[in-house]
């Protein structure tokens, strides 16, 4: 007699992902792995009185979401911050405030997230003085869904000390007046963090993507409540399907944690981090940090065996770097934070030692230096199998275009992120690009027909995290002309971008990505068919259950 299942599910529309064997009614899992996939009579032959049954009601059961580019801890730590998200108007922003200071009467640093480029209208830009007029006792700080731009108010850039301006570094901005004081505008990190590092948990949620650095102290009360904030944001996670999440800051102070959580009561996700490399970080950190983790932390839970770096900002904020100049302003193309030079021995360094890397790249002069970094690496050091990752990519010369499949280089990309998807405005966002760049802008299915591969995420966030509602925004994304290409992937091609190939960018190809026998049991239960509801309707079925490793780390009421 065979090994008996834990768990069967049966009467189910199975995508296993697999190509030798796309289709299936029912299965079983044993442990932490898939035992069988096939029809319901099969695999009911394998059920045990203790077996636990579930019947899927014919709805979709796929691989778990592989979330291939979020940030965790500061996703975790926004749950409990306010959220702009969508809002409009002077009048509806100064209630949301006034409303969340009165609730939240000792916190420190009021935050909120998600405040668009245009929250008070597509002409007017936010300063202190707006936000002076809703709240002007308590500091105040609100994101841009980007994370990328922020906006504070009076008191907040006075016990900063920023309100005179500062040095913040190439790439980085305090948006000063004629007056000489900051407007309230700040751009980027460097500009950022000064305000940032007075809230409740001092900013290390940023630090690992921001700084590419960790926290010089932490209270043991401190940590014990940063790892209940992860908690939270894991099963937020689980929730939604995803039993892998690749997160994109570059933190030991977060790797140790989630190591802590893996080794009590085990991560309910899988959990991929890079090592992030900063420009004024010496080349010798690749070979004394960044291999020293990936040796630290190798298991299928957690891993650390890439590298992390920005090659430049947002186009809203003015940061992305560009081939031509910004429509808007003539003059302007951006500036990368790396010099060729630098960046193309980063490249070199960690090919070497056998490092993949994934880079923040915005603009298409972004895109184009990275990938000449690759392709100087593999000049020097011949052409290896080592998934090498570009971030975003939101706008890519055509030239460039084929570069990507000629390098091996993988288009990481998030279908929330295109103006006009999820909620965002397609101002600014279109008029500095200018109408020429239009149809080179989220190119996805120009890069996959070119043979790069693409895989899916949402950057959470950034942009909201459920994958049904990213998927969503794949499949109903609107061209902003008539005259533009159409860029959606099938939805077949946009399943397989959030699930086998988000597996085989981490190199675990081998054992999670598809429903099949010896596979990883990462699995998600859908309610309801996902090829029998309109695309519009995708975001709206509810996750049923959510295994991951063989245990159920979600189910519904």
């Amino acid at each position: 007699m065979g090994q008996a299942a834990d768990i069967i599910i049966q009467n189910a529309r199975i995508l296993t992902m697999d190509e030798a064997s796309p289709v299936a009614q029912a299965i079983a899992i044993a442990g932490n792995r898939i035992l069988a996939v096939g029809d319901d009579a099969d695999i009911q032959a394998l059920a045990t009185p203790v077996t636990r049954v579930v019947d899927a009601g014919g709805a979709t059961v796929m691989p778990g979401f592989n979330e291939a580019h979020m940030h965790i801890f500061g996703g975790s730590v926004g749950l409990g911050e306010l959220s702009l998200f969508q809002l409009k108007g002077f009048d509806a922003l100064k209630a949301k405030v006034r409303d969340y200071a009165a609730n939240n009467p000792d916190l420190p640093l009021l935050v909120a997230q998600s405040a668009d480029y245009t929250i008070l209208s597509e002409e007017e830009r936010v300063t202190r003085h707006h936000l002076d007029r809703i709240i002007s006792d308590r500091p105040f700080l609100m994101f841009s869904p980007d994370h990328h731009t922020a906006w504070a108010n009076t008191i907040a850039l006075e016990k900063a000390g920023i309100l005179h301006g500062r040095d913040v570094g190439v790439g980085n901005e305090i948006v000063m007046g004629d007056d000489g004081l900051a407007t309230g505008e700040l751009r980027e990190t460097n500009a950022i963090r000064p305000v940032s590092s007075m809230s409740a948990t001092g900013g290390r949620e940023g630090l690992g993507v921001g700084t590419g650095g960790d926290p010089d102290h932490v209270t043991p009360e401190e940590r014990a409540g940063d790892i209940e904030v992860i908690k939270r944001g894991l099963a937020y996670c689980a929730w939604h399907g995803i039993t892998s999440l690749q997160n994109m800051d570059g933190s030991l102070y977060q790797l140790e944690m989630l190591q802590e959580i893996e080794d009590t009561t085990g991560l309910p996700v899988r959990v991929r981090m890079p090592y992030h490399m900063k420009n004024f970080m010496p080349l010798s950190d690749l070979e004394e940090k960044a291999a020293v983790w990936r040796e630290r932390f190798d298991t299928d839970k957690l891993r650390c065996d890439f590298v992390k770096m920005f090659m430049d900002g947002v186009t809203e904020g003015e940061t992305a770097f560009f081939v031509d100049d910004y429509s808007h302003k003539p003059g302007w193309k951006g500036e990368p934070l790396f010099s060729a030079e630098h960046f193309n021995s980063i490249a070199l360094e960690a090919d070497s030692l056998g490092l993949p890397i994934a880079v923040h790249a915005i603009g298409d002069g972004a895109v184009r230096m990275v990938l000449d970094g690759y392709e100087a690496a593999q000049g020097e050091n011949g052409r290896s199998d080592r998934r090498n990752r570009i971030e975003h990519i939101e706008v890519v010369h055509p030239d460039d275009v084929p570069r990507f499949a000629a390098t091996g280089t993988i288009a990481s990309m998030q279908p929330t992120h295109p103006p006009g998807s999820a909620g965002l405005p397609l101002e600014p966002y279109l008029t500095y690009i200018g109408r020429e760049r239009w149809s080179q802008a989220f190119a996805w299915k120009a890069l996959k027909d070119a043979g790069a591969t693409v895989v899916f995420s949402t950057d959470w966030p950034v942009s909201p995290l459920p994958p049904l509602s990213c998927i969503r925004d794949a499949m109903t994304r609107k061209p902003w002309a008539d005259d533009m290409p159409d860029h959606r992937l099938t939805l077949e091609e946009t399943l397989t971008a959030y699930t086998r190939t988000g597996a085989w960018v981490e190199f675990m190809e081998d054992r999670k990505g598809m429903l099949k026998p010896g596979y990883l049991a990462d699995v998600v239960i859908l309610s309801a068919d996902i090829h029998s509801v309109s695309h519009e309707a995708i975001a709206d079925i509810p996750v049923r259950m959510t295994i991951c490793d063989g245990r159920i780390t979600h189910e519904a009421a």
